[in-house]
């Protein structure tokens, strides 16, 4: 529809090339693919505007900033296999599919997961499998990655998912240990180290799973 075109055209001019999202590929692909076909009906409407969508269970989709930027942050090659963790509806999986070779998109709501598969198979996107199981622990049936998606702010960047990093790979992530604003972190393989370069900040919602244990103190 001409309504939801002209929405990705201003997403794109007024929240992505404003904030330093420079990537054409990806650029290109967040206006061609239509956002709106990956949030509920009742969203539609809002589905280009600058903050996260909820949906249930403490789920969202993420800001488009926010979300380009982390993808961004991965420079994601046509060769790459990319973990897509919380894929939720199949949106960030369907941006992913059209910057490298193939995305497994991590869920670990079923519901949710049929619902990506089935938006993604609405939008002819082949080369993206979404799997179920646990978002903490990553998908290492599949390792190693090029590259991996965090969908949400997490309190730290995992070892079992930097463990799951080719070399050369990166993780991108926004991390919120504490009160403020998270921060976009990019964790990097380097042989058997791994760096951390933080990047900008994020308000962005926390993805549940990804918890800290509660800590007794006797």
């Amino acid at each position: 529809m001409a309504q939801f075109a002209a929405q990705r055209r201003s997403m794109v001019d007024s929240q992505l090339r404003t904030n330093r999202v420079v990537d054409e590929a990806l650029v290109a692909a967040m206006l061609e693919l239509p956002r709106e076909r990956f949030v509920p009906g009742r969203l539609a409407s809002v589905a280009y505007v600058d903050r996260d969508l909820p949906l249930d269970g403490g789920r969202f989709v993420m800001e488009p900033m926010v979300f380009a930027r982390l993808v961004q942050l991965l420079v994601v090659s046509p060769g790459d296999i990319v973990l897509d963790i919380g894929c939720g509806t199949g949106y960030s999986s369907a941006v992913l599919s059209r910057l490298c070779s193939t995305v497994v998109a991590l869920e670990c709501d079923p519901g949710l997961a049929e619902t990506a598969r089935r938006n993604l198979a609405e939008a002819d996107i082949d080369n993206v499998i979404v799997v179920d199981g646990p978002l903490r622990e990553g998908y290492p049936d599949q390792a190693p990655y090029n590259a991996i998606l965090v969908g949400g702010a997490v309190p730290e960047m995992e070892a079992a998912l930097t463990d799951q990093l080719a070399e050369g790979g990166r993780v991108a992530a926004v991390v919120a240990d504490g009160p403020g604003p998270g921060r976009a972190t990019c964790a990097m393989r380097a042989g058997a180290g791994i760096s951390n370069r933080v990047a900008f900040d994020a308000n962005t919602l926390p993805l549940p799973g990804f918890e800290k244990a509660e800590r007794f103190v006797l």
